[in-house]
């Protein structure tokens, strides 16, 4: 089982850094761990709905392109399904039950992601409906995954 984080833009704060560091090296014993940084675009502050779109699409093929055609791809998207961190568990553990031997969890830029992306989804997760920086989710994102091993194998961590 292989579990990447394909994500829109490069990680800059030291703390967010290390906080993922950590959860990347306690996921090692139970699966391959990779993160994939997609170039973001610029935006301005003043962009146009047409040029958000533009820039979302942009990004969006970048994060296509990262992905391959046989993956399980789950997006983080305000308009996903909420799930406790056992539900969360459950859908990682029946993709490997079911043969999926790779799983994308994609985050997209601060726009969020294209249509194209949502399309390409297999599933779709929200973390609550309170926005948070996309830079942010990814180590809530990564806590969140190495939880769900630790509830796959009856281990103490989650309380």
């Amino acid at each position: 089982m292989k579990i990447r984080l394909i994500v829109v833009g490069k990680l800059k704060e030291k703390y967010l850094k290390q906080g993922i560091a950590e959860y990347q090296k306690r996921l090692g014993r139970y699966t391959q761990f990779e993160i994939i940084e997609v170039k973001d675009e610029p935006t301005s502050e003043n962009a146009s709905e047409n040029e958000e779109e533009q820039i979302k699409a942009v990004e969006g093929e970048r994060l296509l392109a990262a992905i391959k055609p046989r993956d399980k791809v789950i997006v983080l998207s305000l308009d996903g399904k909420m799930m406790t961190s056992e539900q969360f568990a459950a859908e990682i553990q029946t993709s490997m039950t079911y043969g999926q031997s790779t799983i994308d969890f994609v985050i997209g830029g601060s726009l969020g992601t294209s249509e194209g992306v949502n399309q390409r989804a297999d599933t779709e997760v929200c973390f609550g409906k309170m926005t948070y920086p996309h830079q942010l989710m990814r180590l809530i994102l990564v806590e969140q995954i190495y939880r769900a091993f630790r509830i796959m194998n009856h281990e103490p961590y989650h309380k």
